[in-house]
């Protein structure tokens, strides 16, 4: 059986993120894909690495992100935004010829949506391991890692060496799967997701991301099977029934979501995961946290673009008690 780990406190360095950076593109009208002349809103930062450190910054914790933009306005307006809100740009490449990662949505009449992506043929596919992405490593006290970003050519390779970095000095990890079933039914994408909960001190799983995390059918074995790994804190995303922590420590903990109206559902669980983390790392007890991270995800989804409803500490604050939340979680 592991032994359970802790968070690195806010100390021993920034929290950090290796992943996709893009724009997001959308269309005004409800409807079944693109294949007809329409009008779009945009370009909006985007990237859910990028949501996620962005977020981090905007409440109050140091920020780094290591990825790769074009030399374009789409890339200016994604560094432009990270550095304002006081994340640490450095470790950003650009590169020339290529351009910037992008993503078309279009919602259905059912409220689910659709995509066009240009991802793993943009400047994200060549994020590589500089020597300003080496210096933002040895000084990092945690590092966040996002599921979706192993599909991008080159980037599992740096996340692995910065985990083990970041580990070997004494930091933490953060897990968030973010990634479909399909891709976990064996072969090398299994082994690396289990690799990765090896080294995990917060998961942060949505629905049924948690059963596919421990192969288990239920809620219960599915907990009980990952904190024997020596996880030391899962916090599952309940959408709009709240959210829930569970730990050796702590036991469970519920927290009831805040009733907002939707606009834009696309970064709330990157705005969640990171008030979470920092606020954790800033040594607040799961149970607050839990209050705040709530309160990002939900206003967040109150803005139109992923970024727009990133919320500093103040924001959050006001949000806590003006807003209203359901009884149950």
């Amino acid at each position: 059986m592991g032994i359970a780990s802790t968070l690195a406190p806010e100390a021993l360095g920034p929290t950090i993120t290796v992943g996709e950076i893009l724009v997001e593109i959308m269309a005004t009208t409800i409807g079944s894909g693109f294949r007809e002349p329409q009008p779009l809103v945009g370009p909006f930062p985007s990237g859910a690495p990028a949501i996620f450190i962005d977020q981090v910054a905007r409440i109050g914790g140091a920020a780094g992100i290591i990825a790769a933009v074009g030399d374009d306005d789409f890339g200016t307006i994604n560094i432009d935004r990270l550095r304002v809100d006081g994340v640490d740009v450095s470790a950003i490449a650009v590169i020339p010829g290529k351009p910037t990662g992008s993503a078309f949505v279009r919602y259905r009449p059912s409220g689910a949506r659709d995509f066009v992506f240009n991802i793993a043929h943009s400047a994200a596919g060549e994020t590589r391991m500089t020597t300003e992405a080496r210096g933002l490593i040895n000084r990092a006290g945690h590092i966040h890692v996002m599921g979706s970003a192993f599909a991008i050519p080159g980037i599992a390779a740096i996340l692995l060496e910065a985990v083990a970095t970041v580990k070997a000095r004494g930091g933490s990890v953060s897990f968030d799967p973010n990634i479909r079933k399909e891709l976990m039914q064996g072969g090398d994408g299994r082994k690396l997701f289990d690799d990765m909960l090896a080294v995990t001190d917060l998961l942060l799983p949505s629905g049924d991301e948690l059963l596919v995390a421990a192969d288990e059918a239920s809620e219960a074995g599915s907990v009980e099977r990952l904190l024997k790994l020596g996880i030391g804190e899962i916090v599952l995303k309940r959408g709009i029934d709240g959210s829930s922590h569970f730990s050796n420590a702590f036991g469970r903990v519920d927290c009831a979501a805040f009733k907002v109206e939707e606009i834009d559902p696309t970064g709330a669980g990157d705005c969640f995961g990171a008030a979470y983390l920092t606020c954790r790392r800033g040594g607040m007890l799961p149970a607050d946290a839990l209050v705040y991270a709530n309160a990002a995800g939900a206003r967040t989804v109150t803005k139109q673009g992923p970024m727009e409803g990133v919320s500093s500490k103040a924001e959050l604050d006001q949000f806590i008690v003006t807003e209203s939340r359901e009884l149950t979680a």
